[in-house]
């Protein structure tokens, strides 16, 4: 199958637009042709006028770990053209950085989940596109996690930096589509297009999402495979909790722990919570020592989640509700437990990080209210996933 950065380069047609045209490109390490060459070095060598480069979080080199760790803006040392930071000083292209191009090639790897930050960052280039009267084109490239659909809407006046619309935690878009969905929602006045993928079979197995001919390259430095990017919809809400997610370790975000708890002890109380959440997957018990981060240097007893091999279920598998149910096995298990972790999230600080993650409440109002059921998570959630079920049909492309 081609990316759209494959189809870029390999048809003539597509790239005539570009022609005299001054070109920038977003890009970060997994912006790689089906060769793995970079897209920098592609474009320049199909003789693409590239006058600028812009990075995401963790930089067009990927070299920063954690979350509001700021990347400068610098110049190319091979191209000597301008590189400019989207996740430093700014998070959004100033008019300086917009007066450098004609248009924008937005080639970046997502999670497919609202709190990675490039789905915001995309939003942000439109706005100001549209504003500075630039065109975008999203080189599509595949949603990892595929075409499913979880998690409750982000509440309006809940937007942040991993908050940029009204849509459920696992959204099943590509960029190109969020473009698409993002143009029409915001009402945006924008030349925007899609160079779209061959080939992408969302629904087709083994890899539900990822072409498994196809190399994966960690997006950001924390996303190091297929499985990570399957759980990480769930994962992801351990940023704004006490546990480790496993950061310090070699599978972050593909596990939780603590050195307080006891694993068996908790994948049993899930089981006994919901069991219909942990279906299409593999909880296993394990022991960690995080290197940095949370819980550094200290021995962790953990659950692993194995979204993958012969017992994985793409259709079942629900990462949103299985943290859920880890959060409340853990609140019934420990009631005292210090769960939710308070601190600046991603340069917001007027509310738990937990639910700037969820764009609302209601998932941690579920877990603390010692009479709540799975039942009632699902009565809040299951409404949510439908109505985006709708709206989005329209803006699929594959």
């Amino acid at each position: 199958m081609l990316f759209g950065i494959d189809r870029l380069l390999a048809d003539p047609g597509l790239r005539k637009p570009l022609e005299g045209r001054r070109v920038a490109l977003l890009a970060h390490p997994a912006s790689l042709t089906a060769d793995l060459t970079h897209s920098l070095d592609a474009l320049f060598a199909a003789g693409i006028n590239v006058t600028a480069v812009f990075g995401p979080q963790h930089g067009v080199r990927g070299d920063l770990q954690d979350n509001m760790m700021e990347s400068p803006d610098f110049t190319d040392p091979v191209y000597g053209v301008p590189v400019f930071s989207l996740y430093g000083e700014v998070r959004r292209p100033t008019g300086q950085s917009m007066h450098t191009f004609d248009v924008m090639l937005f080639d970046l790897q997502d999670l497919g989940c609202r709190i990675y930050t490039f789905v915001t960052t995309l939003l942000y280039v439109l706005e100001a596109a549209a504003a500075h009267g630039k065109s975008v084109w999203v080189l599509d490239r595949p949603n990892p996690a595929g075409r499913p659909v979880e998690g409750t809407t982000l509440i309006p006046g809940q937007e942040s930096f991993v908050g940029a619309g009204p849509m459920p935690m696992r959204h099943g878009l590509t960029l190109g589509e969020m473009g698409h969905w993002f143009v029409d929602h915001f009402k945006l006045d924008v030349d925007y297009r899609v160079i779209a993928m061959e080939g992408w079979e969302p629904e087709a197995a083994p890899g539900w999402g990822w072409p498994p001919e196809r190399v994966w390259i960690n997006p950001s430095p924390n996303a190091p495979n297929l499985n990570m990017a399957r759980a990480y919809a769930g994962t992801v809400m351990l940023e704004g909790t006490t546990l480790s997610e496993g950061r310090g370790t070699t599978r972050p975000l593909e596990l939780f722990g603590a050195p307080d708890i006891d694993a068996r002890a908790v994948i049993a109380e899930m089981e006994r919570i919901a069991p219909q959440w942990l279906e299409g997957c593999v909880l296993r018990d394990m022991w960690f020592q995080p290197t940095f981060h949370k819980h550094a240097g200290q021995l962790c007893s953990g659950v692993f989640l194995h979204a993958e091999g012969p017992r994985y279920l793409h259709n079942a598998f629900l990462p949103w509700r299985l943290q859920a149910a880890g959060f409340k096995a853990i609140r019934r298990l420990y009631p005292d437990y210090p769960l939710w972790r308070d601190f600046g999230y991603e340069y917001v600080f007027d509310r738990l990080a937990i639910d700037v993650i969820n764009g609302g409440p209601a998932l941690r109002e579920w877990v603390d209210d010692a009479g709540a059921e799975a039942g009632d998570l699902d009565a809040v959630a299951s409404p949510d996933e439908a109505a985006w079920l709708a709206e989005r049909r329209r803006f699929l492309l594959y």
